[in-house]
């Protein structure tokens, strides 16, 4: 670190010199802003071109980074591959390569004691995410991950939010399309709603174009080990003794596990990620921590017409037989294409099926004007409003996740006062996250 920015630090009024933090700037020792690990993943690419390509948004105009993983060949390739894709060919001599490995502690650690935050690309989570996890907590590194499985973030909330805390290390998960748009989605809703928001429910619809949509089977592999191990989580969830939330205003109903919206005009299911755990985890913590009042969440997508439902029952109910039994579970993981009809695939989508694939959530709220009393009688004001984006697993997921970097980077002053494990609205509620969002393409908007 350079003198004038010790001096700057030990002087700046905004600086919490009451608790411990760990930096969130660079020094000679932490040389870069953020590590991508993983990087040469499916989704862990998609990183790397967004990084590069929103460097100028780093403090003070740039963006000090590096890409880690276990293969070097691979990592080369996939900066040569953004080199080529942004046309930015000094990617190939600027962007540093660091060899670290899950299993090879002392590499993860050398790594996350250079990194001011890593961005863990490592999926499924509940294989590979927690020793990234307390290496950057024992190395005084932040951490963003894009984990969808509510299994593994909140086990990380559980043994490691105390030490994170004491650290003053901030680990945020879900950061992706799970569950950015939806936790800074209702966020949104009840910052703009004039009164107090008692409930919300979400519909969330995807499109794709004419070239079709397919997931990276990554994500089916953390669906049917998640769904396998769902009583885990139930007795997880125990080991927090959480008293329930209170329910201001109106109960809100639970919808039936089919029904037509006619929100979105077609049939729709209760959404099986993880985006209501983690909405509920934030309106716990806004609750507990800064007393604010919670809103009820209700979360559901839409699946088309008829014929989609004949799909969908068929492969859901092969899905819970064999995801109960171990060759059951080696099957779907062998042959995603056949058991999920083409919708997830070991080679992932083509770049044209990204660029013709968005999604878009309508967030319909409930509540109290100001000079109702949210204690008495019916909600009497209600507001609608939409977050809407590119493709959600390879576009949308990128850029949520590097703003979200870049967010901590450029203001750690309006997070959370201590470190610790926290959601993306526990983190971002105070930040100008949304903004930035929307200047990338990922768009909050009232209706």
């Amino acid at each position: 670190m350079r003198i004038i920015d010790a001096i700057h630090i030990c002087i700046s009024p905004d600086h919490h010199l009451d608790r411990a933090m760990a930096a969130f700037s660079t020094s000679s020792a932490r040389p870069y802003h953020i590590i991508i690990f993983g990087a040469s993943g499916f989704t862990g690419q998609f990183v790397v071109e967004e990084v590069a390509r929103n460097a100028s948004e780093g403090p003070k105009g740039s963006l000090k980074w590096a890409v880690a993983g276990r293969n070097r060949t691979k990592l080369e390739k996939v900066v040569e591959q953004a080199a080529g894709v942004l046309g930015k060919p000094e990617l190939k001599s600027e962007v540093d390569i660091l060899i670290a490995d899950v299993s090879d502690q002392d590499s993860l650690a050398a790594m996350c004691k250079q990194a001011v935050i890593v961005l863990s690309c490592v999926g499924p989570y509940r294989f590979f995410g927690e020793p990234v996890v307390r290496t950057c907590v024992e190395n005084g590194a932040h951490c963003i991950d894009i984990s969808g499985e509510p299994q593994f973030l909140e086990s990380m909330q559980l043994n490691f939010h105390d030490q994170a805390a004491n650290k003053g290390v901030y680990i945020v998960g879900s950061c992706g399309f799970d569950s950015i748009p939806a936790d800074m989605g209702v966020i949104y809703t009840r910052d703009q709603f004039k009164g107090t928001l008692t409930s919300i429910e979400s519909f969330l619809t995807a499109s794709a174009g004419p070239e079709g949509g397919s997931i990276h089977d990554g994500t089916w592999q953390s669906a049917i080990y998640g769904f396998a191990d769902g009583p885990k989580l139930q007795s997880l969830r125990k080991k927090f003794g959480h008293k329930p939330l209170p329910v201001v205003g109106a109960k809100i109903k639970r919808r039936g596990s089919l029904f037509y919206s006619k929100e979105v005009q077609q049939y729709a299911i209760p959404f099986m990620g993880s985006d209501p755990s983690v909405v509920k985890r934030t309106q716990r913590y806004l609750h507990e921590e800064l007393n604010e009042s919670p809103v009820q969440y209700g979360a559901y997508v839409g699946v088309g017409g008829v014929s989609n439902i004949f799909k969908l029952v068929f492969a859901g109910l092969m899905f819970w037989f064999l995801v109960k039994f171990s060759f059951g579970r080696n099957l779907l993981v062998k042959f995603p294409e056949f058991f999920s009809f083409g919708f997830f695939s070991k080679d992932g989508p083509t770049r044209k099926q990204l660029e013709g694939s968005s999604f878009r959530f309508v967030f319909y709220g409930e509540g109290y004007t100001e000079d109702q009393d949210p204690t008495e009688g019916k909600p009497n004001a209600k507001i609608c409003t939409v977050v809407k984006g590119p493709e959600a697993g390879y576009v949308a997921t990128p850029i949520a996740m590097v703003q979200a970097a870049i967010t901590m980077l450029n203001e750690s002053d309006s997070l959370p006062k201590t470190g610790g494990v926290y959601t993306p609205g526990a983190t971002f509620a105070k930040t100008t996250l949304v903004d930035r969002l929307n200047k990338h393409g990922v768009q909050f908007t009232v209706l």
